[in-house]
């Protein structure tokens, strides 16, 4: 499998925090992939002691996944507030709640549409600049 040279996209100076959430990104797809791959690996072998190591391998990697995500919520406020706006979509969602009351979560306080201001209320000619 070749292998990503980590200094491929240095930069000469210090990364801002959304440039490094963009390579934690990357680092957190390399992750999910090592599990997949784990998981592929356990199913095609009935070696009970290989499947124990590679299940335990398999969980660290999640473990890195989270923390990585836990470090992009940190690093951009944008993306951890989709997640507690998503939280709440998903509870909506399995609990059978209308499409309209889904579409809503997050719009405003409590879950609930928001209605437009005045000031921000988007028309075609609004958008013309």
């Amino acid at each position: 499998m070749p292998q990503t040279n980590p200094f491929h996209a240095m930069v000469p100076r210090k990364l801002t925090d959304s440039e490094l959430a963009r390579a934690i990104r990357l680092d957190m797809e390399a992750e999910l992939d090592a599990i997949n791959l784990y998981a592929a690996h356990i199913d095609a072998t009935d070696n009970e002691e290989a499947k124990a190591v590679l299940h335990h391998i398999m969980d660290e990697e999640r473990e890195h996944a989270a923390l990585f995500w836990e470090l992009i919520a940190r690093l951009d406020p944008a993306q951890a507030e989709h997640v507690k706006v998503m939280s709440r979509k998903y509870e909506l969602i399995v609990s059978g709640a209308p499409h309209e009351a889904v579409e809503a979560a997050g719009e405003g306080a409590e879950g609930t549409a928001a209605e437009p201001r005045p000031d921000k209320k988007l028309t075609v000619g609004s958008l013309r600049r």
